[in-house]
C-alpha cells in the first residue's frame, strides 16, 4: 500500500455520493471528492437542461468577526467589502503586494461585524495563515469553519422550481443573483446564496455538517421530478470553461495579476489602500503585452495544458486549459497570448498527439454571452 503525506478529508456527503456510485479522486485541500458519475457530457447537458447537484464542501471557508471585520476584508481583497450590505454577495480576487492572485473568492456579508470568505480548496491551505497575519493588530477574528459547513451547490434552469418544492420559508422567487437569504429543508436551517460557477440559474446552500446527510436526501428525493442529477468537478471544469470563468490554479496564479485573466473590473481602486494596490495601478498604467484568451480548436481533442500555441511559425503563448465545449459541440480552450496574437479571428496552431491542429481566436464567453441564463 502506497503511503501517502496528507491526510484525506472526507466532505459530510462522502457516504452519500460514494453510494451514488461516483469515481472519486483527490481535489485539492487534501479532499476526496466526486470527479464524476456517469459520465461528463451527461452531467454537463443535463445540468444546462434541468437541474445538476455538485458538492463543494472542499471549498474553503473563513468565519471573520468583530468591530474590525470590514476593514480586515477590505485590507485583503481588491473589491470594495464596505459596499458590500448584509444579505450581499460579492466576488474578488485577493493579491499579495506584487499584485500576483493568491485566490479569487467569494465575500459575504453576514452582518456589519461578520463576514464568511468562500476560498478554493487548495487554497484555503495558505488563506487563513493569510488572513489571520493581518488581522493582527486589528480588532477581528478568523476562523477555519470549512469543516462544520456541508455546501451542495444546485444549478441550471430548474434549480429555482426544485429548491421551492423543498423549502416554504424563504422568498426564492424574490431572491436576486449576488444575494443569500435563510430557510429550513427538512427542519435543518440552511443559507441559500444566488451564485454558482456554471453560468445557469442555481443556488450554493450552506448546510451545517452533522445535518448534510439528510439534506441530500431530501434533495435528491424531491429531484426526481425536475430531472436532478449530480455532476463531479470535471462537469465543474467543462461548464465553467464555456462561461470563460477563470479557475486558480489553472487560468490564473501567483505569478499572474486580476489583468492578466479579465477580472480587473472588480478592482475598486478608488476605495482607499489595500495589499497590492500600488503594483496593480503601476500594471493597470503600462497595460500588458499578453491576454487571457479563447480559442475554439478544430477536430474532437482537446489541447494539453501548457500546450504551446504558435502563430505564422512564432511563439504565442500557452494554453492554460482545453476541454469539450459539450453544450455547443466544439473543442474549446483558454490560453494566455501575446498581443497581437489575441485578435478575434487569428488562426493559430497546436500541437496535439504529435500533430499540428488548427485553432481560432474566438470572443468569450463561449456560451450565453448575455447571460441570460443567469438571470432565469
Amino acid at each position: 500500500m502506497m503511503e501517502t503525506s496528507l491526510a484525506e478529508r472526507r466532505s459530510p456527503f462522502y457516504g452519500s455520493i460514494v453510494g451514488l456510485g461516483a469515481t472519486m479522486g483527490r481535489v485539492g485541500g487534501d479532499f476526496i471528492s466526486a470527479k464524476y458519475y456517469s459520465s461528463i457530457a451527461d452531467e454537463h447537458l443535463n445540468t444546462r437542461k434541468n437541474v445538476g447537484v455538485q458538492d463543494l464542501s472542499t471549498m474553503g471557508k473563513m468565519d471573520i468577526k468583530g468591530p474590525d471585520a470590514e476593514a480586515l476584508v477590505n485590507h485583503v481583497i481588491v473589491n470594495d467589502a464596505a459596499a458590500i450590505k448584509a444579505g450581499q454577495v460579492r466576488y474578488s480576487t485577493i493579491c499579495r503586494d506584487d499584485g500576483g492572485i493568491m485566490d479569487d473568492l467569494t465575500v459575504f456579508r453576514l452582518a456589519p461585524e461578520h463576514f464568511m470568505l468562500v476560498t478554493g480548496s487548495v487554497n484555503r491551505l495558505k488563506m487563513l495563515p493569510w488572513l489571520q497575519h493581518h488581522a493582527q493588530g486589528r480588532r477581528a477574528y478568523v476562523t477555519d469553519i470549512t469543516a462544520a459547513i456541508a455546501f451542495p451547490t444546485i444549478q441550471g434552469p430548474r434549480s429555482r422550481d426544485l429548491l421551492k418544492a423543498l423549502v416554504s420559508d424563504a422568498d426564492l422567487d424574490g431572491l436576486k443573483r449576488w444575494a443569500f437569504t435563510s430557510g429550513h429543508v427538512n427542519g435543518t436551517r440552511v443559507l441559500i446564496s444566488r451564485t454558482g460557477v456554471t453560468g445557469e440559474l442555481g443556488f450554493e446552500l450552506f448546510v451545517p455538517a452533522d445535518e448534510a446527510a439528510s439534506v441530500w436526501d431530501a434533495l435528491m428525493r424531491a429531484g426526481k421530478d425536475f430531472g436532478l442529477k449530480p455532476y463531479g468537478v470535471l462537469a465543474m471544469f467543462t461548464l465553467g470553461l464555456e462561461k470563460a470563468y477563470p479557475a486558480h490554479g489553472i487560468d490564473m496564479d501567483e505569478t499572474r495579476t486580476p489583468f492578466h485573466v479579465g477580472l480587473d473590473r472588480w478592482i475598486k481602486f478608488d476605495k482607499g489602500d489595500f495589499v497590492g494596490r500600488e503594483a496593480l495601478l503601476k500594471i493597470r498604467d503600462k497595460g500588458l503585452d499578453e491576454r487571457w484568451t479563447g480559442l475554439i480548436l478544430d477536430g474532437d481533442r482537446p489541447a494539453a495544458t501548457d500546450a504551446r500555441v504558435l502563430a505564422d511559425g512564432e511563439d504565442a503563448g500557452i494554453v492554460t486549459y482545453s476541454d469539450h465545449g459539450y453544450s455547443l459541440g466544439k473543442v474549446l480552450a483558454t490560453a494566455h497570448l501575446r498581443l497581437p496574437f489575441t485578435a478575434i479571428g487569428t488562426e493559430v496552431s497546436i500541437v496535439i498527439d504529435g500533430k499540428p491542429t488548427r485553432a481560432v481566436v474566438a470572443p468569450m464567453p463561449f456560451f450565453d454571452a448575455e447571460g441570460a441564463r443567469l438571470r432565469g
